[in-house]
């Protein structure tokens, strides 16, 4: 055996070299299922059974499918840290493969869909709240949110197509008997790939443009008032300000590693860069699961209300006489607040 080839993995290798790396790489996912598990799960158990989302605000439920998705990629995680234990980057059986990679695009992509759409209904709601045919287009958020799932179906497709040999869609060993299948194969495998390639950059860069340009607007007509609560002004600034700082934490790395990925595989660089490249790209897809962690953080907990709703279930010792609870049946607040105070986006 060629001592490089013992010493580094190529890309589309599924046993990793480094595999006290990816021991670690498994540590991480651990904390990160341990912790966001029970905080997604407590979060979801408040919007069906308090908030009752499906009868209060269209953020609401968008919000309620953004945690589902978080909930839903956080089930992958023990078995993608089992792999990384046992020193594989990816499973070696064939049907837990497909159903990892389906479960990994669909929900990401769901978790990115939400996000944007709850962005997108923040800036209409500040920046453009006289445009009535806009906003009552996103109230109707349980058909917006079930046509959204139906759409993230078909663009898994790119993961499913091939029979992956170790959930690998960059294998580049063809049979050589017949060179017209060869041939035949090539095309396929370009064609999947290149589906493939385009559906995880699309739906994080896509996102990511909106996102920037809904913070800026939503940013500007924020310090721009000169009535209202400075307080609630100032969290306001702040929340969506966070979510843009989040998305870019979790998703901007994993995608510039991808890319560096795709330019290493196309140049054919030598054994060492594609080592480093699939470790580095491994590594910050793992910090990309960070955000299933971050997002109740981010959009429920910088909700006051929702924080005393939060924790009057379930820490009534920690809750301060005289806070007012999110009405439970229609997550309205209980004070009478004009529909375009800005604590309506908090």
């Amino acid at each position: 055996m060629d001592i490089n080839t013992s010493l580094y993995q190529k890309i589309e290798d599924c046993e990793a070299t480094n595999k006290a790396l990816y021991k670690f790489y498994a540590a991480v996912m651990i904390v990160i299922f341990i912790l966001a598990l029970p905080l997604n799960a407590s979060v979801l158990h408040l919007f069906i059974f308090k908030l009752k989302f499906w009868k209060s605000n269209s953020n609401n439920v968008f919000l309620f499918n953004l945690v589902l998705a978080d909930i839903l990629l956080l089930f992958c995680l023990p078995i993608k840290a089992y792999n990384f234990i046992n020193g594989e980057r990816r499973s070696d059986n064939g049907a837990v493969c497909k159903a990892m990679l389906f479960m990994l695009f669909l929900n990401r992509g769901a978790s990115i869909a939400f996000l944007t759409v709850t962005s997108i209904h923040r800036y209409f709601n500040v920046v453009h709240p006289g445009r009535k045919n806009l906003l009552r287009a996103l109230k109707k958020s349980p058909q917006i949110s079930i046509l959204i799932w139906l759409l993230l179906l078909p663009l898994t497709i790119p993961t499913m197509l091939k029979t992956f040999e170790c959930c690998n869609s960059h294998k580049s060993d063809l049979p050589h008997n017949d060179s017209s299948h060869e041939g035949d194969d090539t095309l396929v495998k370009d064609v999947v790939d290149s589906m493939r390639e385009v559906v995880f950059f699309t739906q994080i860069l896509i996102p990511f443009i909106i996102l920037v340009y809904c913070t800026v607007r939503i940013v500007n007509r924020l310090r721009k008032k000169t009535v209202g609560d400075r307080t609630k002004l100032k969290r306001a600034v702040f929340l969506v300000t966070a979510v843009m700082v989040v998305f870019s934490f979790c998703f901007l790395p994993c995608t510039i590693a991808r890319m560096v990925l795709l330019i290493v595989r196309v140049q054919e660089l030598p054994l060492i860069y594609q080592d480093k490249a699939a470790v580095a790209f491994d590594g910050l897809m793992v910090l990309s699961y960070m955000d299933c962690l971050l997002d109740p953080l981010v959009y429920c907990f910088c909700s006051t209300k929702f924080k005393a709703l939060y924790l009057s279930n379930y820490f009534p010792f920690l809750v301060k006489d005289g806070q007012i609870p999110v009405d439970s049946s229609t997550g309205a607040h209980t004070a009478s607040e004009h529909p375009r105070n800005t604590n309506t986006i908090i």
